[in-house]
C-alpha cells in the first residue's frame, strides 16, 4: 500500500528511530527501499514512493538496502491496521504459520475466504499473504548471514526455506547476490571472547519510547526460580521447543534502540520460533508513540500516560508457563506466587545445567504436571485440581495457550473449569495470547487506578468506562497499574498512618 510521502516527511529527513518500520522508502532511480532511519543522503521527494511494509516495497519491485538493511528493522506493528482480520494474520504470518499451512488455512483462522483475504493484504499492506511470508523468510536469512557464523545450509532451514535451490534463487532475485556472495560482502570477524563459543547472538531493534526497565523490573517480580534469571539490564531463562533444551540472555544498553540476544540451542531450525518469542516477551513489534497517542485522548488515562512513556505489555515464553503462574497466584501475593511456582519447577522441572548457574531447571510440560504430585507443596487443593485440568486440556489440544486463538474463545474454554475466572483468564490472554485488547476489568487495582485516591469502581462501571480505550486495553493496563503503584498506593499509605496515629492518640 502505497503512503502520502507528506505525512512523513519530517520523519525522514531527520531519520526518527521512532517510525522505523512504520513505514519503508522506494528509492525510484536506484530501484532499492531503504529503512526511515538509513545512514545514507536522504533522497529527495520527488524520487521516493513510501510503502506501509517492507513485503509492499518487494512485491512493488524494489531490492533491500545493503546499508541500513530493512531485515533489521522493528517491522510492520503488529495489529496497528484498521483491518482485525489482516493484523491477526499478520501476528500468525509472524509466528511461522504459513511455513507448513496454506493460505486457505490461514483465512480460516480469521474467518474469511483466502480471496478476500489476499484482497484485505493488498489493500493495507500492499503485498499478498505469501510475498509477505517470503520476505519475513528473506529478512531473516539475511540477518542470519550477517550476524552469524552458522552456514548457509542451515541458515537456509532455520529461516523456512524448503530447499537450498529456492534459498539461493530468491536471494538472487532480491539482491542481485547469492548468499555465498552476501556474506563474503563483510569480513568474517569473530570477537576473541566469542572463539569457541556455541551461542548465535542477534540485535533485535525496537523503536523508542520503550521503558525497558519497567518491563525488567516486571519480569524480575514475577520470574519463576531456576526457570528465569532478571538483572537490571537483563533477562535469562531456559527453553524448550518440542523436548529440546537450551537457554537465551537479552542484554539492553542505556540509550541504544536495540538489544541483543543470546541464544544456546542445538537445533538451528528452531531459531526464528526462539527470536519471535524474544521479541513477544518483550512487546518488540509495539508502537508505542502510535498507541500513547490514542490513549492519552482519554481523561482518566492521560496523566498514567504522560508519567510513563514507554510501557509494553510484557508477554511470555510459553502460554502454559503462564497459565500455571496465573492459577497459583490467585488471591496470594505475588512474591507467595513465584515461592510456590518455583517449588512447583524444582520438583518437577527437567534438570538444566549452563553457563549461569541460577538457571537450573526446564519448566515442567503438561504431560509432566499432569501426573505430578503437587501436594505437600502449599498450593491450595482447588488450585492444583484448576492446574491439572488445564494441563488435560493442553495436552489433548482442546485449549490452545497462544496467538492462534480468539481470546473470547480462550476465556470460554478456560473459565470451565472449577476455580479459573474471568480475571486469570484475561491476564493469560493479555501476555499469552498477544491479544492488545484483553482487559481483566474485574482487577482491584484496576478498580481503584482508574478513579480518585480512596474510591474503588465495579468491575461493571471500569468495563463500560473502558470501551473508548479499544483496541488497546491491554496497554491499559500496564499505565493504570504502574499509576497506582507510584500515585494512589502512597497516598492510600499516608492515609493508613494517618488514621493509625489518631487512633493511637485517642487511646
Amino acid at each position: 500500500m502505497l503512503l502520502n510521502p507528506d505525512e512523513y516527511e519530517d520523519a525522514r529527513q531527520s531519520r526518527d528511530a521512532r517510525f522505523d518500520g512504520r513505514f519503508f522508502v522506494g528509492v525510484l532511480t536506484t530501484g532499492i527501499y531503504c529503512r526511515p532511519v538509513c545512514p545514507v543522503k536522504v533522497p529527495m521527494k520527488k524520487n521516493i514512493q513510501l510503502y506501509s511494509s517492507a513485503a509492499g516495497a518487494a512485491a512493488a519491485g524494489f531490492r533491500p538496502c545493503l546499508r541500513c538493511r530493512p531485515e533489521s528493522s522493528p517491522g510492520t506493528p503488529a495489529w496497528s491496521g484498521p483491518s482485525w482480520k489482516v493484523s491477526r494474520a499478520l501476528q500468525l504470518i509472524d509466528q511461522g504459520y504459513l511455513d507448513d499451512c496454506s493460505v486457505e488455512d490461514l483465512a480460516n483462522e480469521v474467518s474469511v475466504g483466502s480471496r478476500q483475504l489476499g484482497r484485505l493484504f493488498q489493500e493495507h499492506i500492499g503485498a499478498s499473504p505469501i510475498e509477505v511470508a517470503q520476505t519475513r523468510r528473506l529478512h531473516f536469512a539475511k540477518k542470519l548471514i550477517d550476524e552469524t557464523q552458522l552456514p548457509l545450509s542451515e541458515i537456509c532451514f532455520a529461516s523456512g526455506f524448503g530447499s537450498l535451490r529456492r534459498f539461493n534463487a530468491v536471494f538472487v532475485k532480491a539482491y542481485n547476490r547469492s548468499p555465498k556472495e552476501l556474506r563474503g560482502v563483510r569480513k568474517k570477524q569473530r570477537s576473541k571472547s566469542h572463539m569457541g563459543s556455541k551461542a548465535i547472538e542477534l540485535s533485535l531493534f525496537f523503536r523508542p519510547p520503550f521503558d525497558w526497565k519497567a518491563l525488567l523490573a516486571f519480569l524480575a517480580y514475577r520470574h519463576i526460580p531456576g526457570v528465569e534469571h532478571v538483572t537490571e539490564n537483563s533477562y535469562a531463562r531456559t527453553i524448550s521447543v518440542e523436548g529440546v533444551s537450551g537457554d537465551l540472555r537479552v542484554e539492553f544498553t542505556e540509550g541504544s534502540t536495540q538489544l541483543k540476544v543470546q541464544i544456546n540451542f542445538p537445533e538451528s531450525r528452531q531459531l526464528y520460533h526462539i527470536i519471535d518469542r524474544v521479541r513477544t516477551i518483550f512487546d518488540l513489534r509495539a508502537d508505542s508513540e502510535k498507541i500513547e497517542s490514542f490513549l492519552a485522548k482519554d481523561e482518566i488515562l492521560r496523566p498514567a500516560v504522560k508519567k510513563n512513556s514507554g510501557l509494553r505489555v510484557p508477554g511470555c515464553w510459553d502460554g502454559f508457563e503462564v497459565a500455571v503462574r496465573a492459577v497459583l497466584g490467585q488471591q496470594v501475593t505475588v512474591r507467595a506466587a513465584t515461592t510456590l511456582v518455583g517449588r512447583l519447577a524444582m520438583s518437577n522441572g527437567q534438570e538444566y545445567s549452563c553457563d549461569n548457574p541460577e538457571l537450573n531447571r526446564i519448566f515442567p510440560t503438561p504431560k509432566v504436571l499432569l501426573t505430578a504430585d503437587l501436594n505437600n507443596m502449599g498450593i491450595v487443593g482447588q488450585r492444583i485440581t484448576a492446574i491439572k485440568q488445564i494441563a488435560e486440556m493442553v495436552e489433548r489440544d482442546d485449549l490452545i495457550v497462544d496467538c492462534t486463538t480468539a481470546t473470547d474463545t480462550f476465556v470460554e474454554k478456560i473459565c470451565t473449569i472449577k476455580g479459573v475466572g474471568e480475571w486469570t483468564a484475561y491476564y493469560i490472554a493479555m501476555r499469552a495470547l498477544s491479544d492488545p485488547d484483553a482487559f481483566p476489568y474485574s482487577d482491584l487495582v484496576l478498580r481503584r487506578a482508574a478513579t480518585k485516591p480512596g474510591d474503588t469502581l465495579t468491575a461493571k462501571t471500569l468495563l463500560e468506562l473502558a470501551q473508548v480505550w479499544k483496541p488497546w486495553r491491554a496497554y491499559s493496563v500496564i499505565f493504570l497499574w504502574a499509576h497506582y503503584g507510584a500515585v494512589h498506593k502512597p497516598i492510600m499509605e499516608k492515609a493508613k498512618i494517618a488514621k493509625q496515629a489518631q487512633t493511637r492518640a485517642a487511646t
